[in-house]
């Protein structure tokens, strides 16, 4: 009761501050991009006004041009409206995060194949994983379940981005899935590095990470949990051994389409 309460009301912060950080970074986003315009014309018409200076005038303007550092201050301008909108855009994935660790954003529910939700998921991911890991895939015969798939691939998503973050150089990810007992099974193990065991009882919490600051919200096995136990009426496991590597196993009930009584 305690633990879901806790859960309730961090849920309901995460909603509060989701929105508060929605709104303002909305129109920042939409000024720097408007700004990144204006210093485009500008920088066109200084470059135009420069080839048009009198021969006489050149050398004095030219002298103010290198004491104020102007060729650089343009290309800063640039560079600093761009670092600037990569900074907008990692605020918005962290508010999406929020959002959805929050329940604000629901997704329908259907008959879906769960091999499907991580083919898609893989292709979405790739290039997270593509440098790091060979991803072998071991998709048993399932059949279609009802379930929240978009949910699911958020699952997916923060499973298989995780075991390339936990491999430092080179290794492999294996994707398994099954069918026993009226469950459902999908299993996503790594090479990497392990979790170790005083941590282990820790991730599934709320805005735990042991990344650094800045690199992660600490919000995603949070959300797969929120996803596939309270959502999906199933269960998430993790199986880890520092140096070694880890493996994270869903398990959810095979359902049908829900009846419609009247």
């Amino acid at each position: 009761m305690v633990q879901h309460e806790k859960m309730a009301s961090i849920g309901q912060l995460a909603a509060g501050v989701a929105h508060e950080i929605n709104n303002p970074m909305g129109f920042i986003s939409s000024n720097l991009t408007t700004l990144s315009k204006y210093i485009e014309k500008i920088t066109e018409y200084l470059n135009t006004l420069s080839k048009e200076i009198p021969p006489d005038r050149t050398d004095k303007i030219r002298d103010l041009e290198k004491k104020l550092k102007i060729d650089y201050i343009i290309q800063d301008i640039h560079d600093l409206i761009s670092e600037s909108l990569e900074g907008t855009e990692r605020v918005k994935k962290i508010v999406r995060d929020l959002k959805s660790f929050s329940r604000v954003d629901e997704a329908e529910e259907k008959l879906a194949d769960i091999n499907e939700c991580i083919e898609s998921t893989l292709n979405i991911v790739w290039n997270e994983l593509k440098y790091k890991a060979t991803v072998k895939k071991d998709y048993g015969e399932i059949p279609p379940t009802y379930c929240n798939p978009q949910q699911l691939n958020q699952v997916f998503m923060n499973l298989l981005v995780n075991a390339a973050h936990a491999i430092e150089k080179q290794g492999e990810i294996s994707i398994k899935t099954w069918h026993e007992d009226g469950y459902i099974y999908a299993s996503v193990s790594d090479t990497g590095c392990g979790i170790p065991q005083e941590i282990k009882n820790r991730i599934f919490e709320p805005f735990f990470t042991t990344k650094e600051v800045g690199k992660g919200t600490g919000l995603g096995l949070s959300i797969a949990y929120d996803i596939v136990v309270k959502k999906h009426n199933g269960e998430i496991t993790v199986d880890s051994e520092p140096g070694k590597g880890t493996t994270f196993t869903i398990k959810i009930p095979l359902q049908d389409i829900p009846s419609q009584n009247n």
